[in-house]
């Protein structure tokens, strides 16, 4: 890979510096790096490779004959919907973490280990997916390929991490009160979290699901090219700092076995089975964070449906879900 100049827009962030530690660990070929936030951040330094890297304010300008190649977004979906196409006029390709252009027609959602080969339609800008949805998809490409889904059932369980530092401090600062006999306060999240499970992340719409659910809904379908795959989701916040689970059934058209679906999973670029119940081998959270892959276990045939099977999947939400997507599709540029 040819080196390239890249920027970070939204580097001060959890994602953010996620990107950052990504890009180090992959040893991408980096020529020349720039980190850019808003203009609270701005004068910070952060380290890339033992450098310290002053923190620059985003604005309208910042871009213009910089010579940067790739700038990889993670500062919320209105400083995206508002700068990214500016930086993409500017010459470089956008990979945006946020929702703002996931499901613009004209704009590819990408999860490497299913659909690379859409990172060639990019006209500026290419979208990174929900963390919920990047797993989930990862584990279900290979039975699909050899299956055909027809249908999704998936129920998350989505650490606070996935709200950001706000999230994680909130989970620290309750459980805190809640072993000091102090009172609870509930900031970022709808209830308390600390001891608690949550069944809501974002705001319910009209049909009663969840907007995170409807992400998970919608993008499936655009990132695996069928609009004929029908997908249910609950997803529910639950007191783990870092790392989605998943459980997930599936119906398919042709019927895989347990045997067949550790087959195909094993050999699935990106994915690790980890699965021998017997012994208490399955993935946990505490276990895969800060690895980049998508762990699988509890694979089962369903005890009623015929083409029904079951698995469980875990992985960091701020790699394989955010940081590490991001740099993969960067990769492929």
């Amino acid at each position: 890979m040819s080196e390239k100049v890249v920027a970070v827009v939204g580097a001060t962030g959890a994602v953010g510096r996620e990107m950052i530690r990504t890009l180090e660990r992959r040893n991408f070929p980096v020529k020349a790096i720039r980190f850019f936030a808003s203009q609270r951040s701005a004068g910070k330094y952060l380290q890339y490779k033992g450098d310290d890297v002053i923190v620059e304010e985003l604005t309208e300008k910042a871009f213009d004959n910089q010579g940067i190649e790739i700038a990889l977004f993670s500062a919320g979906g209105d400083t995206s919907k508002q700068f990214a196409p500016i930086v993409a006029k500017a010459g470089a390709i956008v990979i945006d973490n946020s929702s703002a252009w996931r499901m613009n027609p004209e704009v590819p959602l990408v999860v490497p280990e299913v659909n690379p080969e859409d990172v060639k339609y990019n006209k500026g800008i290419i979208a990174n997916p929900n963390c919920s949805t990047i797993q989930m998809v990862v584990a279900l490409k290979p039975l699909h390929d050899f299956g055909k889904i027809r249908r999704i059932v998936v129920s998350t369980y989505q650490s606070v991490s996935g709200a950001g530092q706000k999230g994680i401090d909130e989970l620290w600062e309750q459980t805190k009160s809640m072993i000091n006999g102090q009172p609870v306060k509930i900031q970022k999240f709808p209830k308390q979290i600390a001891f608690n499970v949550i069944p809501q992340i974002d705001v319910f719409l009209e049909n009663y699901f969840t907007k995170e659910e409807m992400k998970m809904v919608n993008e499936t379908r655009k990132i695996m090219h069928d609009e004929h795959i029908q997908t249910t989701a609950t997803c529910v916040r639950v007191p783990v700092l870092r790392g989605h689970s998943e459980s997930v059934y599936i119906e398919t058209e042709k019927k895989i076995t347990r045997e067949k679906a550790i087959e195909l999973l094993s050999k699935a670029p990106g994915i690790v089975v980890s699965d021998d119940p017997q012994k208490g081998v399955y993935p946990v959270p505490t276990e895969t964070a800060d690895l980049f892959d998508t762990y699988v276990g509890r694979i089962r045939e369903d005890l009623n449906v015929e083409t029904g099977l079951n698995f469980w999947c875990v992985s960091d939400n701020l790699l394989k879900g955010a940081a590490s997507n991001a740099v993969q599709i960067a990769e492929i540029l």
